[in-house]
């Protein structure tokens, strides 16, 4: 199993080695460190990390307006570790998708399971995602073969068994998929 590897962000140097010697105590890798959130992204983009571990409060760009592009382009789970806790800033967390938000201080054995959670629930959302995508792909095709179907259907008087069967025919001698033959038929159509 490789190691994980972590970037960490907080404007304050020897939070960040405090934070950095607690990881690699746990077994973590810290691949890069950031004093305020403009960089924390510019290194996130970069490095790719396996997760992420910012601040809220940073000069340029704060840890939320960080987590928010971080988590808008999909490079790592993200786990804010401040000391503020009001409501304001935990619901500006939620929106911009953090994994997990742990206030200091914190004891240094909630950050492992922190982690591994906010890690687990990011792979699940990437699996989600691409079957979203994959749903949608295939309703899209779906759509458009039954378009097609009714065009071939009008124009050519078959049933919808028949006008289907053509569009899978001119898909395997053309070794197109069904969609791009239906859009062609589409196409066609329209003009």
């Amino acid at each position: 199993m490789s190691t994980v590897k972590i970037l960490i962000a907080d404007d304050e140097p020897i939070i960040r080695l405090d934070l950095r010697q607690v990881l690699e105590t746990l077994g973590y890798e810290v691949i890069g460190e950031a004093g305020d959130g403009k960089q924390a992204v510019e290194l996130a983009r970069e490095l790719k990390p396996d997760i992420c571990i910012l601040d809220v409060k940073m000069p340029i760009m704060d840890g939320i307006e960080a987590v928010d592009i971080i988590t808008d382009e999909n490079i790592a789970p993200t786990i804010l570790l401040t000391a503020y806790s009001d409501k304001e800033l935990i619901d500006r967390a939620k929106a911009a998708g953090v994994f997990a938000y742990l206030v200091k201080p914190f004891k240094p054995s909630d950050l492992a399971p922190t982690i591994e959670v906010a890690r687990a629930r990011f792979e699940q959302n990437v699996i989600l995602g691409k079957e979203v995508s994959s749903l949608n792909e295939r309703l899209e095709a779906r759509k458009s073969i039954d378009r097609a179907k009714g065009i071939l259907m009008d124009s050519h008087q078959l049933n919808e068994a028949e006008a289907y069967r053509r569009i899978q025919i001119q898909s395997m001698n053309l070794r197109k998929t069904m969609k791009e033959v239906a859009d062609a038929i589409i196409l066609a159509k329209s003009i």
